[in-house]
């Protein structure tokens, strides 16, 4: 049973994985692409911020409906679905046209919401209390592989280029496509989880879609998922920084080298590599020190390593990055490629730990409504996201930090004080020993 499980996970890691090599990849670059697009058709008047933003909006409304979808067609099913999406919205782009792209983008959105869902619930569906840290860190570090192989494409077919031509762009959405249909393959190879006495597959196979979307609403409202929800908006907008807005950023700053443009591609690379480590050390080597302190330090750990990289940031880059090449200066001088990078590996690596623990908290302390905990997650991470693209076309790169900021630290003691109240409830601070008991 256990291996069954376990191999039912990583499959769907390693689906994952292929999928957002291509996507989150295409994220990473899409401001840069349409930057070029421009120039070759000028006709062309799409953004992809604006286009991001689209993806985000549409997520967070989908993601009321789709409890019900998961509760009639399964989490594997949907997330099949899903991943058919996300091809073809990269498939857009061979085709550059504004409406296409905005029209791919909601219906991205729409299939983004199945994907993640679903996934959330799968996971849960295969982990028990005991098991549910091990998988998330699992699937959390093969994940964040894709933040490796798509970008050094990039970093290597960037390379020496400020303008990206067509013959170049179609080469890589042409490859990006190709591995993310290898992805959708592997997930059509997911096997029904088996039952155990954890697992929640059984409370929730026979809920009704109305009845679904009635508990979704039901547990947004609880003063434990509300306060959680502070923590998913920080996850949010920090997601939309550092896959849309920073990678931009660097590539805009002309003096940071004779090629900026390949620095996009280059700082995908050091998320992955911090997104990995942290999902090897605070989900899988982390497993006992979740049991035995709970999972707060970790949260705290990501908060501080965020704040760090702000502030890097800050002094590194210019204000006006966000919006186009630009000659301006911050306040090291010239901007250093290497602290650039060093500020990626710390936004992964910060962003490990708060997606870790969430995933944790989801599926530990919500397994007998997975679909619906997660749907909640997705959906007010993507508003923050969505709002966070909106507002990216219009302030400047001091005015968005100064917002991850003060989110950052509001989210980190919102989750520390939701993290305390299920201690509380375990007995934890009285009784030690039950520390075996915290994720069930």
């Amino acid at each position: 049973m256990v291996e069954r499980n376990l191999v039912n996970v990583l499959l769907l890691g390693g689906g994952f994985m292929l999928i957002f090599t291509s996507f989150q990849t295409l994220g990473n670059i899409e401001q840069t692409i349409i930057d070029s697009i421009k120039i070759d058709l000028p006709s062309f008047t799409g953004d992809g911020y604006t286009s991001l933003a689209i993806i985000y909006a549409a997520l967070s409304l989908s993601n009321w409906v789709t409890p019900s979808v998961l509760s009639a067609i399964g989490p594997r099913l949907a997330m099949a679905i899903g991943a058919i999406t996300y091809c073809l919205f990269m498939a857009s782009f061979f085709l550059p046209h504004v409406i296409l792209l905005y029209g791919c983008s909601i219906i991205l959105g729409a299939g983004a919401a199945l994907i993640w869902t679903g996934q959330g619930m799968y996971l849960s569906q295969c982990s028990t209390g005991e098991t549910i840290s091990r998988n998330s860190g699992v699937f959390w570090a093969m994940l964040q592989m894709s933040m490796f192989f798509g970008n050094l494409l990039v970093f290597f077919k960037f390379q020496g280029k400020t303008h990206i031509d067509e013959t170049t762009r179609n080469i890589v959405f042409t490859v990006l496509i190709g591995v993310a249909i290898v992805g959708l393959v592997m997930l059509g190879c997911l096997r029904r989880p088996t039952n155990n006495e954890d697992a929640s597959i059984e409370q929730n196979s026979s809920v009704r879609p109305m009845e679904a979307f009635l508990n979704a609403v039901r547990l947004f409202r609880t003063p434990r998922m509300m306060l959680l929800c502070i923590t998913f908006i920080y996850t949010g907008l920090s997601l939309s920084f550092f896959s849309g807005v920073y990678g931009s950023s660097i590539g805009f700053t002309n003096a940071i080298g004779s090629s900026p443009k390949q620095y996009v591609g280059l700082n995908g690379v050091f998320i992955g590599v911090g997104e990995v480590l942290g999902g090897v050390a605070f989900g899988l080597l982390g497993t006992r020190t979740t049991t035995r302190c709970g999972r707060d330090p970790i949260v705290i750990t990501g908060g501080i390593l965020h704040l760090g990289a702000y502030f890097l940031i800050y002094l590194n880059l210019p204000n006006s990055a966000p919006f186009g090449s630009t000659d301006a200066l911050s306040y090291i001088q010239p901007p250093s490629a290497g602290a650039a990078m060093f500020c990626s590996f710390l936004l992964g690596l910060g962003d490990a730990c708060f997606n870790t623990q969430c995933y944790s908290m989801l599926g530990g302390v919500f397994k007998n409504q997975p679909a619906e905990a997660f749907s909640i997650f997705k959906f007010t991470q993507s508003v923050a996201a969505a709002a966070s693209f909106v507002y990216s076309s219009y302030c400047g790169l001091h005015v968005q930090l100064l917002i991850l900021v003060v989110l950052g630290i509001v989210g980190t003691v919102s989750f520390c004080l939701v993290e305390f109240g299920v201690k509380r409830e375990l007995g934890e601070f009285r009784h030690p020993v039950m520390a075996r008991e915290y994720d069930k």
